[in-house]
């Protein structure tokens, strides 16, 4: 079933049998909630992390450009495209930056018609584009950001409406560890390892699930394999 802030922090004291009112589970918690976000964010790619961000524009004669942020900071890029009054006019190609510095050495642009056709990662957060535009075109940014983390002022997300089960395992991991420490974690592998097996079962199936998501399941259809309907269709 789902989960919410409140059920979430007395299911995992449940199970790390502590009082949930204990002061240093209290402490502990926002770092349990993030080892858990970040690490099932990054083993799965997960749909809803996907955002198609507008409203910010190139600047003439200039190939910098800084990615919008009012959407959440965009942990992978994965699209550009540039519009003109509402049409997609270029699809950007992504290119290593040496290609652009190489190719493209100029600035500005020749016209003001001109349209990039490249862009090169500089920093997370920045792209060159080339050519250097022409005119302001406006651009749509397409990308992966982390959604904002389980709180008590953000009751909800969506790892505890869809995966509270796995979203529970990883804090579990994070907390047995934090009970026990991490030495004899290692060397004795109990309650932490128990919960990293149970997350990498939970792990298995919802990458499965997303990835019929996304139509990259069987012959890129959204259909789970079937382990009798062999060999496939088509």
């Amino acid at each position: 079933m789902a989960l919410d802030y409140d059920s979430f922090v007395s299911r995992v004291a449940a199970l790390a049998v502590i009082d949930e009112a204990d002061v240093r589970y209290v402490a502990i918690l926002p770092s349990a909630i993030d080892y858990a976000e970040q690490r099932i964010y990054r083993d799965l790619n997960l749909l809803t992390t996907t955002v198609r961000t507008t409203g910010s524009s190139l600047t003439a004669n200039s190939r910098n450009f800084t990615l919008p942020s009012g959407d959440g900071r965009f942990v992978v890029l994965t699209g550009i495209n540039l519009l003109s009054s509402g049409v997609r006019i270029a699809q950007l190609s992504p290119v290593s930056l040496e290609f652009i510095d190489a190719t493209y050495p100029a600035e500005t642009a020749t016209a003001s018609s001109v349209v990039p056709e490249y862009f090169a990662m500089v920093t997370d957060q920045s792209i060159a584009v080339a050519p250097a535009p022409g005119s302001a075109w406006d651009v749509e940014v397409i990308g992966e950001i982390r959604p904002v983390a389980l709180s008590d002022a953000q009751t909800t997300t969506y790892l505890t409406n869809y995966l509270p089960d796995l979203f529970l395992a990883a804090a579990m991991v994070f907390i047995s560890g934090w009970q026990r420490n991490f030495g004899a974690q290692s060397d004795d592998p109990k309650m932490a390892m128990s919960w990293e097996a149970q997350y990498q079962t939970l792990l298995a199936s919802s990458s499965i699930e997303e990835h019929r998501k996304r139509w990259q399941s069987v012959s890129w259809t959204s259909k789970a394999l079937s382990p009798v309907a062999l060999p496939q269709r088509g």
